[in-house]
């Protein structure tokens, strides 16, 4: 039976933002369009985040920010894992995020941010598009 692995998503909530249901639902999204979902928990630092994901043997870092601190955390966690040398985890975002900041975030590595209103089926496609099992 040669099936290919599912792709792995961590759905993470780093830093001190304590509003998690948008991240429990697009973990549940990405669970029932057939991903592997690791689902981080809330407050965790963006060392806890890429030591999870390498851990986990993850595709793809979904970030997730409500709390304004998404300058410093994601591109931190983008940095850790060139450190680590796990360039090749997508890492993409979903939050409220200023205008001006979203071309700021892809040019730090971010490869997609996703803000409220958009719609689950076009986050589910640009991951079956834009990510394939590393393994």
């Amino acid at each position: 039976m040669n099936q290919k692995r599912k792709i792995r998503i961590l759905v993470a909530k780093p830093g001190l933002d304590g509003h998690d249901r948008g991240a429990r639902i697009i973990a549940r999204t990405y669970r029932d369009a057939g991903f592997e979902v690791v689902y981080s928990g809330l407050h965790q630092t963006p060392e806890e985040v890429v030591q999870a994901a390498i851990q986990e043997d993850v595709d793809m870092i979904g970030l997730s920010s409500l709390a304004g601190a998404h300058m410093y955390l994601f591109p931190r966690v983008v940095e850790l894992l060139h450190e680590k040398g796990a360039d090749d985890i997508v890492v993409c975002g979903g939050g409220i995020f200023p205008e001006e900041d979203i071309p700021k975030l892809k040019k730090a590595g971010i490869k997609e941010l996703f803000t409220p209103g958009t719609p689950l089926d076009k986050v589910v496609k640009w991951v079956e598009e834009n990510v394939k099992p590393r393994g």
